[in-house]
């Protein structure tokens, strides 16, 4: 029986990095969106709970499927197994988020 691949996406969201793992990424139907879904957290059955991961867990409970703005995603990984995922402060001089805004000269204009 094949395994199910395993992806690590990093992405932006409201001043914060995120880095889940998932089993199923792909190119949305709405344009400009990357679909997540099969979401992966850590089983632990250790006393220490990483305070970040349940965070991160709490926030996806439920979620059938994300999606998430292509021009948020960092970076997409697939690795061998799933890690912890965390939810990190965003520290603007590693990680350039794409600018928002017109990015089309309207028809008649110079720039």
């Amino acid at each position: 029986m094949a395994v199910k691949p395993v992806y690590k996406v990093i992405f932006l969201n409201q001043g914060q990095v995120y880095e889940i793992f998932a089993c199923a990424i792909y190119q949305s139907e709405m344009y400009g969106f990357i679909e997540i879904e099969e979401f992966v957290f850590g089983e632990r059955s250790q006393v220490v709970v990483d305070p970040s991961e349940e965070k991160l867990k709490n926030e996806f409970a439920g979620v059938k499927r994300s999606y998430i703005p292509m021009h948020s995603i960092v970076r997409i990984d697939e690795v061998e197994k799933e890690g912890t995922g965390k939810i990190s402060e965003f520290k603007g001089d590693k990680v350039a988020q794409f600018p928002h805004g017109n990015f089309m000269p309207r028809p008649g204009s110079d720039s």
